[in-house]
């Protein structure tokens, strides 16, 4: 007859710790951060002689997938119209904690004469109700897993339909690339 094979806790548990580091290792594979603009806000307008200069705080809902949190340097959102540089809006360094989303409130600041090279476009979407702003911005920083330090890039790009009368978000497409680096 055969020969009785005897149950090893031994063979369980390196079983289980095999199982276990598989899961780890498939949760903690790095995954692109989103963006969504929430609100534009607008907070004064600059005359800028022959034009008005806009300055607005925009409000960006960040979430951070991954199970390491990370740390990013200063930084600048270009926004652009009709394939122009319209403006920009500074982005200050910060953190944030693994699987979190958080909030950040940009402020941009828009110029007025590059918006009146595009006069007719804009007069047209004034009365359509629907503006197009695209925007690029490239976010360096490090996530820290244990003891090391492991360099990024992200580069985002945005196309975000706006009602520049009430500036509401109408829809927005987001698309975010991560970079990882190997050496630190």
């Amino acid at each position: 007859m055969g020969k009785q094979k005897n149950f090893s806790w031994g063979s369980a548990v390196v079983g289980a710790a095999a199982a276990t580091a598989a899961a780890l290792l498939i949760s903690s594979k790095p995954r692109d951060p989103t963006f969504h603009l929430i609100s534009i806000d607008l907070t004064s307008f600059k005359l800028n002689f022959p034009a008005l200069d806009a300055e607005m705080i925009l409000t960006v809902h960040v979430t951070n997938p991954n199970v390491a949190p990370i740390h990013y340097s200063d930084t600048e959102m270009n926004i652009f119209y009709a394939g122009s540089l319209l403006g920009s809006a500074p982005v200050q360094a910060g953190s944030q904690p693994p699987r979190s989303c958080q909030l950040l409130r940009l402020p941009a600041r828009l110029n007025g004469l590059q918006l009146a090279h595009h006069a007719k476009e804009f007069l047209a979407d004034m009365r359509r109700r629907e503006m197009v702003l695209d925007s690029t911005v490239d976010i360096k920083g490090a996530a820290k897993v244990m003891w090391w330090n492991h360099r990024f890039k992200v580069h985002v790009d945005s196309h975000v339909i706006v009602d520049p009368v009430f500036l509401d978000v109408i829809d927005q497409d987001n698309k975010s690339k991560l970079e990882l680096f190997v050496k630190s």
